[in-house]
């Protein structure tokens, strides 16, 4: 017995979700366990250089499971054409219409949901998976009063390249606040809270590197103007050392990468490390210039 585990990721022209992947691997896990050789097949977009269904022989298999999502469209019924000597096996799927030659072309279906049958739990919820570091980022936009030092662009660029590798999850954040745009916070409070709750933040804005010291979160801040502008100052002023600034642009102006990737992954490591975590609670914000505002203002 041979398995081909399949999914709506198996498709160039599919989609992967969360959910899809952890019910393919759940399938599996569940394989391997009762020592059944089996492979997953992946998109070439979604996972490049992973087996794909181009490369998934028909004549090597003896089974094909379909796993997750709804059961529909041209796609599953060409799974069914490729694969039509393999015993073919849904199961974690939603039926939709029970008479479509992508439901019909199944030897078994074993549903989560279908008309006239009772619901079945979802098999995303099998499989468990290990907790890995929650990234805020926080990206300034141009800030044209820079002029001819601004970076901004190419900053963003090569710093979300480098967070794309990075293990760990992702959440764009934005600083902006608007009672308008449901994506966007409506009050400071609502954004520190967010902040409160994350592993570390990465960011270009003087407000990103401020806020998430003052939330006690350590931050990998830095600063997309030539030379160092506000970020890099204000990284000072709290004697936070995770700050990194870029070369002001070649006078050439030749495109030449702008950030130390080592010096990024150091930085990294250090703000997930007790040290980073620690330095970031002991943080306190001192007021002073709160006080000089009340003796310019004679208020004291």
């Amino acid at each position: 017995m041979r398995v081909l585990v399949t999914g709506w990721p198996s498709f160039r022209h599919g989609e992967a979700t969360a959910g899809d992947v952890l019910a393919m691997e759940a399938v599996q896990a569940a394989l391997a366990d009762a020592g059944v050789e089996c492979h997953l097949a992946w998109s070439p977009v979604f996972r490049p250089g992973a087996l794909d269904l181009e490369r998934a022989d028909p004549a090597f298999y003896t089974h094909l499971v379909f796993a997750c999502g709804p059961l529909h469209g041209r796609q599953i019924e060409e799974l069914h054409r490729r694969y039509a000597r393999c015993t073919r096996v849904a199961v974690g799927v939603s039926v939709i219409d029970p008479d479509d030659p992508a439901v019909t072309g199944f030897d078994a279906v074993l549903a989560r949901d279908a008309p006239v049958e009772a619901p079945r739990q979802d098999l995303a919820a099998l499989p468990a998976t290990p907790s890995v570091p929650v990234a805020g980022v926080v990206l300034a936009p141009g800030q044209a009063e820079y002029g001819g030092r601004r970076r901004h662009a190419r900053v963003e660029h090569e710093l979300t390249d480098w967070l794309a590798g990075r293990g760990c999850a992702r959440l764009p954040l934005d600083t902006r606040l608007d009672p308008r745009d449901w994506r966007l916070f409506t009050t400071a409070a609502e954004l520190e809270s967010v902040l409160r709750r994350l592993d570390v933040v990465v960011t270009t804005r003087l407000h990103g590197l401020v806020l998430a010291l003052k939330s006690g979160v350590p931050v990998l801040a830095v600063d997309p103007v030539g030379g160092g502008a506000k970020v890099a100052a204000q990284a000072r002023a709290w004697s936070w050392p995770a700050v990194v600034t870029v070369p002001a642009p070649s006078r050439e102006g030749r495109d030449e990468p702008v950030l130390d990737l080592a010096e990024l992954d150091r930085w990294w490591t250090w703000c997930l490390s007790p040290d980073g975590g620690g330095r970031a609670v002991a943080q306190p914000a001192d007021g002073a210039m709160l006080g000089e505002l009340m003796d310019v203002l004679g208020a004291r």
